[in-house]
């Protein structure tokens, strides 16, 4: 349960709920004005989330035009007491670094080991292929969501409680300087 109540340990129970889920539902805005909602594998690197999406699909085209995402992460308690989760707000990019791209799926195998062998499909159906080792950054995108809200719910504390903390653009700029990735150095 998430028990941290401090503003300083807010962070640390974010990374760690981020650290324990697996799945998330992001929302993007569809061209018509109806938003779209699915469920996606999520990798989180700190604060960053990147799932991997297919080239054509419609959450792809809508982040193209509207950078805007919304997310929801969590799942089913036992108890309407220990249930735990957090939504977000924050904004979407494509990463076009290879070394980025590479990383990140590292870090995806780690997360997802049973992607190490991916069933037959990946290599003949380009959806199956986001869940190639190495996926295909021809048919696949990766997502990058650096989160500017997180609402961080815990029902430990009261029925329905949940924590607002406002990301800044500066916490997310400390925290990407302090990872130090491989591919900051490299163009492309």
């Amino acid at each position: 349960m998430l028990k941290t109540l401090g503003v300083k340990h807010k962070k640390q129970a974010i990374l760690q709920l981020l650290g324990r889920h697996r799945l998330m539902a992001p929302a993007t805005n569809r061209p018509d004005g109806w938003p779209q909602v699915t469920l996606v594998g999520y990798v989180n690197d700190g604060f960053l989330l990147y799932c991997f999406v297919a080239h054509n699909s419609q959450k792809h085209t809508s982040i193209l035009r509207d950078p805007r995402i919304s997310a929801a992460i969590g799942s089913d308690a036992p108890r309407p007491l220990d249930i735990e989760g957090l939504s977000l707000a924050g904004k979407a990019s494509v990463v076009t670094n290879q070394s980025e791209f590479n990383e990140i799926s590292s870090l995806r195998l780690k997360r997802y080991p049973e992607y190490a062998v991916p069933p037959p499909a990946a290599s003949r159906e380009p959806a199956a292929a986001r869940i190639a080792s190495l996926p295909s950054s021809k048919s696949t995108v990766l997502l990058r969501i650096a989160p500017e809200i997180f609402s961080l719910l815990d029902y430990s504390r009261e029925f329905g409680h949940n924590d607002l903390f406002t990301f800044s653009e500066r916490d997310l700029d400390i925290h990407i300087a302090s990872l130090h990735h491989h591919w900051s150095n490299h163009t492309g």
